[in-house]
């Protein structure tokens, strides 16, 4: 799938055709982040973020024993 947009910008401004249609299905096979690639990563952050806060309180809790207990 080539991105038209792209191919008629590119032909317009003078690049030869073979140069505009490379270019145009090289830019179509990149991959670009979806909204569900988005909404995935958010969700590893929120369970990263409650990992990383479980890590901390026993941390915390540790030195308060060792130092207080």
């Amino acid at each position: 799938m080539m991105m038209t947009e792209l191919y008629d910008a590119l032909r317009s401004a003078g690049a030869p055709e073979e140069k505009a249609r490379a270019a145009a299905q090289a830019m179509s096979e990149e991959t670009l982040a979806t909204k569900a690639d988005i909404a995935r990563l958010e969700r590893e952050l929120v369970v990263g973020k409650w990992m990383s806060g479980a890590c901390l309180t026993g941390v915390i809790s540790l030195l308060i024993k060792s130092f207080f207990g």
